[in-house]
């Protein structure tokens, strides 16, 4: 049996291994140990809420809109016996910018769908009349945001009567949206009516021949 000295100089040295306690690398910065940034001093009595911009890749094409049950519900049995009012509807809830705002004119839509001119005049006129669609200007309208709605950032419109305070893009908010048409003197009664709080659709078949049906009760 050898012996060597206890202070550990007869251990042999690896090549290219410094002697000692080798420190671990900081991790690189991430969006959690991130230090550097601005700090936002907030007034007293306030507080600050930081969320995800609303966007996704789960979905075909990635863009999605959030609809009311009670609303397709409602539609599937309103426009059965005039199903064509339903696929125009079903087209513009498909085609909603952030803040269901629609740019498009009724020949756009009859190209698309391969039907006349006259017969997308027709639908949009019973979806204006039930409360579902609003024109805010020629070739702009917009779904009720308490029956469909796209979320995301609302751009400001140009020529348009509502713009955001900083002429930037915001981000939508279906509370808002609501109040803001319930306070709007130019909006339809029947889009205020279906936009209303607590409102419940009257479930009936068909649409009436003349455009002109109620949608509440």
């Amino acid at each position: 049996m050898s012996s060597g000295p206890l202070d550990g100089s007869a251990v042999p040295k690896l090549p290219g291994v410094p002697s000692g306690r080798r420190r671990r690398p900081k991790p690189p910065p991430t969006a959690y140990n991130r230090s550097s940034g601005p700090t936002i001093e907030l007034p007293a009595g306030h507080a600050a809420q930081v969320f995800p911009l609303g966007s996704s890749t789960g979905f075909i094409g990635e863009a999605f809109c959030m609809d009311s049950l009670e609303f397709m519900r409602w539609a599937a049995v309103r426009y059965d016996a005039d199903r064509f009012v339903l696929v125009v509807l079903f087209h513009l809830m498909g085609s909603q910018q952030p803040g269901g705002l629609i740019e498009v004119k009724h020949e756009n839509v009859a190209e698309a769908l391969g039907y006349s001119r006259p017969h997308i005049s027709r639908a949009f006129g019973v979806l204006e009349a039930d409360g579902a669609l609003r024109r805010l200007q020629r070739g702009l309208y917009q779904l009720n945001p308490a029956a469909s709605l796209r979320g995301g950032i609302r751009e400001p419109v140009e020529g348009g009567r509502k713009r955001s305070e900083t002429g930037t893009g915001a981000r939508v908010e279906q509370l808002d949206l609501l109040r803001e048409i319930l306070e709007d003197p130019d909006a339809p009664e029947a889009f205020r009516a279906m936009a209303a709080p607590g409102t419940r659709l009257e479930v009936r078949k068909g649409s009436d021949s003349d455009g002109k049906g109620k949608a509440m009760s």
